[in-house]
């Protein structure tokens, strides 16, 4: 690093951080009080809650969004050799579950434009052996979910959204979560709604939905954690080899406070966002995300796409530069079919997915979360505003 070229922040800007103040304290105290930490009252609440929020007949609350995807692809009988189709541009979660039961994930390219997992080619990529298709919702944007119903309806599918960036997001006025067969939900730490660890998976499929609540907790018949209480019993019964994939009252006891707040929070994620993109809209070398008609976005990423041909520097570079102001920024994501794992089990090279591989070369993802201050703001566009101007093509 040369010497620098724009202003610096006298403090560490994180790119991302949870929004939380005395309310969660508050409810997390009352838990703590009631002496019942584990899987409890308040998760039921929450998933209440929750279900009622996005206008699903299920939640049930896991400790993250892979394990709900990982239960609902067993619920829907995913078998060794099945084939599962999704998007190379996605974090590791989404095709791990699938090799979860040593079935296939078949890779498929993007959208440029949305940089969602493209229909045209999910529809070319089904086989006799595919089961399911996983769309991810990239950055909270909604994928193509008519196309994608389409296919699965003619070849009866399964469709399960990662939709871990995805709330609250709108595809054609309704609520994510309430649309597919199964929609996963991430809490994670900086997502829009954070719990530290945790998420939820929504479905309209009673038995289904019986079957994940089973699968979430080792397997045992149903309200296990009743057994604790003066209304349960002491016996149960071990009914399918599951998993321990439940979320605490602790976590439910954010959730509750966060979700309450989910409104508010969104509101001042799309003011950021709109600032970015004024800013940005103007300049050669950046290019702000694009929103379709048919989905509102809640910001959950906003991803920048630099135009290299404008620049004198690489992304790497670029974002070299944003540290170095104290900017924290992250990429989302390095395409799987570039990774290691896949590249040696199914023999993929980075250009077989052009679209994804171009696009990943130029994204950065900036600071977008409620807890930031104008200042914040102003901050992360004059740094990127400065590189992109001293480092013009």
């Amino acid at each position: 690093m040369t010497e620098a070229i724009i202003s610096i922040r006298d403090t560490y800007l994180p790119f991302a951080k949870p929004d939380t103040d005395q309310e969660e304290i508050d409810l997390v105290s009352e838990v703590i009080a009631s002496g019942w930490l584990t899987t409890g009252p308040k998760t039921r609440e929450f998933e209440a809650a929750f279900a009622e929020y996005v206008g699903a007949k299920h939640a049930i609350a896991v400790n993250s969004a892979t394990a709900a995807m990982h239960i609902a692809l067993e619920a829907a009988g995913i078998q060794a050799g099945d084939e599962v189709i999704t998007t190379t541009f996605t974090f590791a979660a989404t095709a791990e579950v699938v090799r979860y039961f040593n079935a296939k994930p078949v890779l498929v390219d993007i959208d440029p434009v949305t940089l969602n997992i493209d229909a045209d080619q999910v529809s070319q990529a089904v086989t006799p052996r595919t089961k399911a298709i996983i769309p991810v919702h990239v950055g909270g944007h909604a994928a193509n979910l008519t196309a994608i119903q389409q296919i699965a309806n003619r070849h009866n599918l399964v469709v399960i959204e990662d939709a871990a960036h995805a709330l609250p997001t709108r595809y054609k006025g309704q609520l994510v979560g309430s649309i597919s067969d199964f929609t996963a939900f991430s809490f994670y730490a900086t997502k829009t709604l954070a719990t530290g660890e945790g998420g939820m998976l929504t479905t309209d499929n009673d038995e289904w939905a019986d079957r994940c609540r089973v699968m979430s907790l080792h397997g045992i018949s149903k309200n296990a954690w009743n057994r604790y209480t003066s209304e349960g019993s002491w016996y149960y019964e071990i009914i399918a080899p599951g998993f321990k994939y439940n979320m605490t009252d602790v976590a439910a006891a954010l959730g509750l406070v966060q979700l309450s707040k989910l409104e508010r929070m969104n509101r001042r994620r799309m003011e950021i966002a709109h600032q970015y993109d004024a800013a940005f809209s103007v300049h050669p070398a950046l290019e702000p995300p694009t929103v379709s008609p048919d989905s509102t976005h809640p910001y959950h990423l906003y991803v920048l796409r630099l135009n290299l041909d404008e620049l004198t520097i690489d992304r790497n570079t670029f974002i070299e530069h944003l540290r170095a102001a104290n900017i924290g920024v992250s990429v989302h994501w390095i395409p799987l079919h570039i990774h290691p794992y896949y590249r040696e089990t199914y023999g993929y090279e980075p250009e077989d997915f052009p679209v994804a591989y171009a696009q990943f070369q130029r994204i950065i993802s900036l600071p977008i979360y409620s807890a930031m201050s104008d200042q914040d703001v102003d901050d992360v566009i004059s740094a990127v505003t400065q590189i992109a101007d001293h480092f013009g093509a």
